[in-house]
């Protein structure tokens, strides 16, 4: 672990988490794709495409970085999981669930639902959650991961090896789209 990621740690999230990580995710999104969204793609995407799924967290494959703030209380910073469920993003409320388990030895894991909150944003937190998701996975069997991506995202996977496979468009409640990248990843054997 380098020296900036001592100053943070991260473990599994627990249900009592989970009113922080909607607060989280919605400050992500607002503050971290507002380049890449429209004011409208957010607001039709947010709590369903763009959301926390508590079924990660009952799974217990979704973890919180935790982060001490100016006023010393420990926060928490960035959340994120992986899958070992059919559901390729979107929270408790997207409008496709697959909750069929995955077979480790033909199907790729789904990393899911990656989010930084402003204020801790560019400081390794995302790539520190995906190396947890990818290494937690490849434990439980798997060698190939998928993933949803925002447009946001799409730069810091491609750096840790992804590859697009293709763009999807995801349509939202209020009439709006949501482009989403699919995005793929196989570890060497």
């Amino acid at each position: 672990m380098d020296r900036q990621n001592a100053l943070f740690t991260i473990r599994v999230a627990t249900a009592a988490d989970i009113p922080v990580l909607h607060a989280l995710i919605e400050a992500s999104v607002r503050g971290l794709q507002a380049n890449d969204y429209t004011p409208a793609q957010i607001e039709g995407a947010l709590g369903t495409v763009l959301g926390l799924d508590t079924q990660l967290i009952a799974d217990e494959t979704y973890f919180v970085v935790q982060a001490i703030n100016a006023s010393g209380e420990k926060v928490i910073a960035a959340c994120g999981g992986w899958s070992k469920r059919k559901t390729l993003f979107g929270s408790d409320r997207a409008a496709v669930r697959e909750p069929e388990f995955l077979d480790p030895t033909t199907d790729a894991a789904k990393i899911r639902a990656i989010f930084v909150h402003p204020d801790w944003a560019r400081r390794g937190l995302g790539t520190l959650v995906l190396e947890t998701c990818e290494n937690v996975a490849k434990a439980a069997g798997f060698s190939r991961f998928e993933m949803g991506s925002t447009l946001t995202g799409v730069p810091l996977y491609k750096l840790r090896g992804y590859h697009v496979i293709e763009p999807i468009e995801v349509p939202l409640r209020n009439g709006e789209s949501l482009p989403v990248i699919r995005m793929a990843k196989s570890l060497a054997r």
